[in-house]
């Protein structure tokens, strides 16, 4: 099966060795020196089960070619960018599954209800990726791995209990997500396929829309956001009220808040958010953050502590140059 991972930094690195190493015809589409590394020296992640290299063909959209499945690892603010790029890989029975953080542009497609077939410009402007890439194609994903590129070619993974979570946007079986995540289970991570894709979002969300705006205000991984008890507590609400916005949609989820806080704690590894802050890189303040609060607001749904967090968030943003309100 050939896959092509587009966007091939911490995340999509991680993901296209473990592809390669459970026997998938591997590419990915990078850039700048990552590009440069990977096509000299393959990909190398440095993870609790051991260093894997592998040697993935890299390049752009129109050098790798059609492909069976794509998986799309950039962040939210390049996704017009990856509309632009992508027809080459897109055959016309080809996969695209969007593994990423925050609120999707697919988000109300094949919802049911009211709601069904909202449109987020937010998120997907233009309707770019729509156009490029259609409904029919797409997989939703969710993905946990703490990842750092620590330098060109090379990724560092920092703990054992990484998943990759695919599912039909209609909840339907999925045998095209099931061949996936065949290939990543042989490659030694978690390959799981859901009928519920939109609850695991907001299960991976409620993390980001509630601690990722104070490690930004705090400049630390949770670990040390999350040693002073004020600030303790102000997540925990924000983690509550991101929980109601779920439930509002029709996501509701059970979660033991303070063993997810106590967990948290132990984190030094900073959010990617964070990373991006630091490293002048544009920010997914809106498919994290404002898109989640929109959608609050859409369902009824207060939300004080999350208003504050990510007001103050977003003007750090801002004032860095690395979002600016659409």
């Amino acid at each position: 099966m050939k896959i092509c991972v587009f966007g091939a930094g911490a995340i999509g690195g991680h993901v296209a060795t473990r592809l390669a190493l459970g026997g998938a015809d591997t590419s990915v589409v990078a850039r700048g020196a990552q590009l440069d590394a990977i096509r000299e020296r393959g990909l190398t992640i440095r993870a609790p089960d051991g260093t894997h290299t592998v040697r993935p063909r890299a390049g752009t959209a129109a050098e790798i070619g059609r492909q069976d499945a794509v998986i799309v690892t950039v962040k939210a603010p390049a996704l017009p960018q990856a509309a632009e790029a992508i027809q080459p890989l897109l055959g016309p029975d080809t996969t695209v599954a969007f593994v990423m953080n925050g609120i999707p542009w697919w988000y109300f497609d094949r919802h049911g209800g009211s709601l069904d077939g909202r449109r987020l410009p937010s998120i997907d402007p233009g309707n770019a990726v729509r156009k490029a890439v259609g409904v029919e194609r797409t997989l939703g994903g969710v993905v946990y791995s703490a990842c750092t590129v620590t330098e060109p070619g090379h990724v560092l993974v920092e703990h054992a209990n990484n998943r990759v979570i695919l599912g039909e946007i209609e909840g339907s079986d999925s045998p095209r997500a099931q061949a996936i995540a065949a290939f990543l289970g042989k490659g030694g991570i978690s390959g799981e396929v859901t009928a519920q894709i939109r609850r695991e979002i907001w299960m991976k969300l409620m993390g980001n829309l509630s601690q990722g705006p104070f490690t930004i205000l705090s400049r630390q991984g949770m670990s040390g956001t999350l040693a002073d008890p004020a600030v303790r507590a102000a997540v925990r609400r924000a983690m509550g009220e991101s929980m109601a916005i779920a439930a509002a949609l029709g996501q509701g989820f059970e979660f033991d808040l303070e063993k997810r806080l106590e967990g948290s704690a132990k984190i030094k590894h900073k959010p990617s958010i964070l990373q991006d802050l630091e490293l002048g890189r544009p920010m997914e303040v809106e498919a994290l953050f404002r898109t989640p609060l929109a959608l609050a607001r859409l369902a009824g749904v207060e939300t004080p502590t999350l208003d504050l967090s990510v007001g103050l968030a977003t003007q750090a943003a801002v004032a860095a140059g690395l979002f600016q309100p659409g």
